[in-house]
């Protein structure tokens, strides 16, 4: 079903106006990178899930960028990529190149496996820390978003 693993993908990259900020904090700094580095070790880093726990990724440093790759996909996510052209679907990377955008903000291309495209996309972590809004558009035009949670232990 190439839309519901569009959504999955899309789900990783959505944006929510952030609350106004104290002048001293990350959230007003004119460097995103020196922001994030400020956020609590490992804020954005770690084992995320889809909204139906049906696909998780790793969201690790790449360098100086963050990337996702796909570490569970239950069988239907994969039946879903395998029919869209991306086999295996377990080890892809599902977000590539996010940059900071600001403390809270990444930015990169999703890639949808069961499309076998890239699209834009934007992470945000929320407030409580264990859930990121993502939102990835296709020409600007198409966009979806998902809540993903963060996977303990």
């Amino acid at each position: 079903m190439k839309m519901r693993l569009g959504i999955i993908a899309l789900g990783l990259l959505a944006g929510s106006a952030m609350a106004q900020s104290p002048a001293n904090s990350p959230a007003n700094s004119p460097d995103p990178a020196a922001a994030v580095a400020r956020l609590p070790d490992g804020a954005y880093l770690g084992t995320w899930q889809n909204p139906s726990g049906s696909v998780h990724i790793r969201a690790a440093r790449c360098g100086k960028l963050v990337c996702g790759t796909i570490v569970y996909a239950d069988e239907k996510a994969r039946g879903d990529a395998r029919r869209g052209g991306t086999d295996p679907l377990v080890g892809t990377q599902l977000f590539e190149e996010f940059t900071a955008r600001g403390p809270r903000e990444w930015r990169g291309r999703v890639f949808v496996p069961d499309m076998n495209r890239r699209v834009t996309g934007t992470a945000r972590l929320l407030e409580d820390g264990n859930s990121i809004r993502v939102e990835g558009c296709a020409a600007q035009v198409i966009c979806r978003n998902q809540v993903w949670t963060r996977i303990r232990g």
